[in-house]
């Protein structure tokens, strides 16, 4: 992973420094909190339904063991004793109090973690493939590619103030892991007559108008990743609204000047870039490169141990993948047990789960876009001995891409935007379907749960997606199908009305009963059903019997 350079060890150490004078002067009365909140939000401070929030970067999602152990520390000296980790590979904390934020930004920085990019009307922190560096399938690692853009992004003077938000995610695979394409800008990096580069994708969000993202490049020349980026930000920073908030994402602007005309603004800009210090040459290239290396993995012929242990056997099969270095395996750790709300970890889980990083893992841990955490490089042959150690924890969940590994939003029980709750919702789904062998008759199928239209749960790229609703008081979900966040993404249809709390468990049931009647062969998915027979069958099911 990337390693801190004395400059950037200084310039943490001065923002962290100047957000302690304005924390200060803050609760000395010398700053209202109308100006004291876009500083807060330029150092991941939120103010929610209860309390501040602090989001902290975990940059496309990689975290050492010193970092996590750091993390169960500040979780346990300064919160309630847990963090929770959020869709975009970072994570939170719910009840820190404002006199300690600086204390808390001070330790994270003697772990090369900062809070910058987490908040406000910026370049949010890069996301990437979870699985990045480590799979057969990928054409090239995107994560130096996901560092060069957050160094060149940080402290943009042009980018500090956006119309909006502005998140960028890159992937070096066919597969989509990352949800690329519900980004404001998406990057794959694909081979072209033998030279590796970009396909760039722009548009894409969630929220009150989910678009999936626009091709706007077809191949882009790694040197000139970093102009070409610049003049989509500056087309941006031109061309969009900031009367409206919710007109302000680029995905407004591109529907609304469509995709040709974007590109030739965006070429225009591209064309008038002529500060070749964005053109990346190879040395630097490489240096970047050189932070991103395997750690020292012997191949060997191990293959996973076999035990008489039916819950070891469940797990095995839904929470290992084979690493592209033979004798290793990847491990993901689901943050998605019953009675536990999506993506929450103990301060003892985490400190735990650093020392078995350091035992198993060369010690390192990945953090998804799906709220779970991964052991990126376990050797076979210990791989038994770690299910021990992680069902020690409750951390042993064998549902890694079924139905009750739900992502969900914090909602209502913490969020000031939030219309419903969310977390009670995929904790009576997880309850409900906790049976292993029953989930597995169900196959690959996501459900994902938003407490607003903010959509901060991705519930429209749900193959059902779950919105909770305000109505006169009560709360109400509305269900929508179809939705992908892969690289087949597809925004979910709505069903039609909403259901209360207490009739959404049987309409998914009778979601789930359509599903299994339709189905041609026993392997074939939820998102392949819905697709062949459309939401004409499912809506009759579910109006007729609910």
């Amino acid at each position: 992973m990337y390693k801190y350079s004395e400059k950037d060890k200084s310039i943490i150490e001065s923002r962290t420094k100047q957000f302690k004078n304005q924390v200060q002067r803050r609760l000395n009365g010398q700053l209202s909190e109308e100006e004291f909140k876009p500083l807060r939000l330029m150092n991941g401070l939120y103010l929610q339904l209860h309390a501040y929030m602090l989001r902290v970067a975990i940059p496309y999602g990689e975290l050492s063991s010193s970092q996590l152990r750091k993390l169960a520390f500040i979780a346990e000296k300064f919160d309630r004793g847990y963090g929770h980790f959020t869709t975009r590979q970072n994570i939170q904390f719910n009840w820190p109090k404002l006199p300690d934020v600086p204390d808390i930004l001070h330790e994270l920085s003697k772990v090369e973690m900062h809070a910058i990019q987490t908040s406000g009307n910026c370049i949010r922190n890069i996301s990437s493939d979870h699985l990045a560096g480590i799979t057969i399938d990928e054409i090239e690692d995107p994560r130096p590619w996901c560092e060069i853009i957050r160094q060149w992004s940080t402290f943009h003077p042009e980018f500090s103030f956006l119309p909006r938000k502005f998140k960028i995610a890159v992937i070096g695979s066919k597969k989509d892991r990352a949800a690329m394409l519900v980004h404001d800008i998406g990057l794959r990096l694909i081979k072209k007559d033998k030279e590796i580069g970009f396909e760039v994708f722009v548009g894409g969000g969630q929220g009150r108008t989910p678009i999936i993202a626009k091709k706007i490049k077809n191949f882009l020349q790694k040197k000139d990743l970093l102009n070409y980026l610049e003049a989509i930000l500056n087309t941006y920073n031109q061309e969009g609204r900031r009367d409206n908030i919710y007109k302000a994402r680029i995905k407004i602007l591109v529907k609304e000047l469509g995709i040709e005309k974007f590109k030739l603004l965006v070429d225009e800009n591209f064309k008038k870039l002529s500060d070749k210090n964005l053109e990346i040459d190879k040395v630097s290239i490489d240096k970047i490169f050189s932070f991103f290396t395997l750690p020292e993995l012997k191949p060997n012929s191990h293959k996973v141990q076999i035990h008489k242990n039916k819950e070891y056997n469940e797990w095995v099969t839904q929470n290992t993948l084979s690493h592209k270095v033979s004798g290793y395996s990847i491990v993901h750790i689901s943050l998605k047990s019953a009675n536990h709300p999506p993506g929450d970890i103990s301060s003892q889980q985490m400190m735990a789960l650093s020392k078995i990083s350091e035992d198993f893992s060369f010690s390192e841990i990945r953090v998804t876009h799906e709220q779970n955490l991964i052991l990126p490089h376990v050797e076979n042959k210990n791989i038994y001995k770690l299910w021990i150690e992680l069902k020690k924890l409750s951390l042993a969940t064998p549902n890694i891409g079924l139905i009750s590994d739900t992502i969900c939003c914090p909602g209502m029980d913490y969020c000031a935007l939030a219309t419903a709750r969310s977390i009670p919702i995929s904790q009576k789904i997880s309850n409900h379907f906790k049976s292993f062998s029953d989930q597995k008759i169900l196959g690959d199928l996501k459900i994902k749960i938003s407490g607003c239209i903010n959509a901060c749960g991705h519930h429209h790229v749900g193959n059902i997606g779950i919105l909770g609703l305000d109505r006169n008081g009560q709360e109400f979900y509305q269900i929508t199908l179809g939705g992908s966040a892969k690289e087949d993404a597809s925004i979910g249809e709505i069903v039609g009305p909403s259901f209360p709390e207490s009739k959404l468990i049987d309409a998914i049931n009778t979601i789930l009963n359509t599903y299994k009647k339709n189905k041609k062969k026993k392997t074939e998915d939820f998102l392949s059903v819905f697709r062949r027979v459309g939401i004409k069958e499912f809506k009759k099911d579910l109006y007729d019997n609910t």
